[in-house]
């Protein structure tokens, strides 16, 4: 019997069903069994683990989930998948769908609060609110592995110096260690979307790699950095509603250039600037 991440299968579903991909909701369904399957290894589940998908669809990546006999907590915000789903993967005691946002559930009571994975396709216009979302919630999530636009993905691996290096890029390597898999090529997807896509994986970090005084000040920070990209720190800084010879006062004490611009800041340089911020 073919998996449900098969061009045929996953035609046949949507034909049976009379489904066509909601662009609103950015669905493109993975039908490449061999990318689901190298997407679950690569979270290294075991039968004790719980994962957490997020948009399984018509049930591609949560079929090769629960293969592995890991606990598979699946939440689809789309209500016509709900009946698909159920429908696919009954023969799978140990996976439950759950319909709603991602963005409004109480995680941690889903999850029973034990520790847990993420796998996910990930829609393209939520990617960056779910993966911060994820992140700075404090959740047990020991590791990350979800399939997102490339670009996305090299803004997550994106080291200082870079034009990929922003925001994200810093989350991402504050509290996990990033590691680029794959690339996915367009046709692995029904519809075949615009742009290719790459699997990042993210260990979880036991701690992050610098020492804050506020993580909240610390973001703070980050965020105004970039607020204006290829900015001076100078004038970027402001936009933490202080003046220009504050921010001149705040640079000198960090021990920070402030001709220098954010993209080429490390995690230690915003480290110091958050530490010193009110000094």
């Amino acid at each position: 019997m073919k998996p449900i991440a098969s061009p045929e299968v996953t035609k046949s579903i949507m034909h049976r069903y009379g489904l066509r991909a909601a662009k609103k909701l950015g669905q493109n369904f993975l039908a490449d069994a061999g990318i689901a399957e190298k997407i679950a290894e690569a979270a290294e589940l075991t039968e004790k683990d719980t994962v957490l998908e997020i948009g399984p669809g018509l049930g591609s990546l949560t079929e090769a989930l629960a293969e592995t006999g890991a606990k598979v907590i699946a939440v689809e915000l789309d209500g016509r998948m709900i009946p698909i789903l159920s429908a696919g993967l009954k023969g799978y005691g140990n996976v439950r769908i759950v319909q709603g946002d991602i963005l409004k559930m109480d995680i941690l009571k889903e999850t029973g609060g034990r520790p847990f994975k993420v796998c996910a396709n990930l829609p393209y216009y939520i990617t960056t609110p779910v993966i911060f979302a994820l992140l700075e919630k404090n959740l047990p999530m020991e590791r990350l592995v979800i399939t997102v636009q490339k670009e996305v993905v090299r803004r997550m691996a994106a080291a200082p110096g870079g034009r990929n290096y922003g925001v994200l890029s810093v989350a991402a390597r504050y509290f996990t260690e990033p590691e680029i898999l794959l690339t996915v090529p367009k046709e692995a997807f029904i519809p075949a979307p615009k742009v290719e896509s790459a699997v990042i994986m993210c260990r979880k970090r036991e701690k992050p790699p610098v020492s804050v005084c506020d993580e909240g000040l610390f973001f703070r920070v980050v965020k105004a950095a970039f607020s204006v990209r290829r900015k001076m720190l100078v004038n970027a800084l402001k936009n933490m509603g202080i003046t220009g010879d504050e921010c001149a006062a705040w640079l000198s004490r960090a021990g920070i250039d402030g001709k220098r611009r954010g993209e080429t800041l490390s995690l230690e340089d915003f480290a110091s600037l958050a530490n010193t911020f009110g000094g």
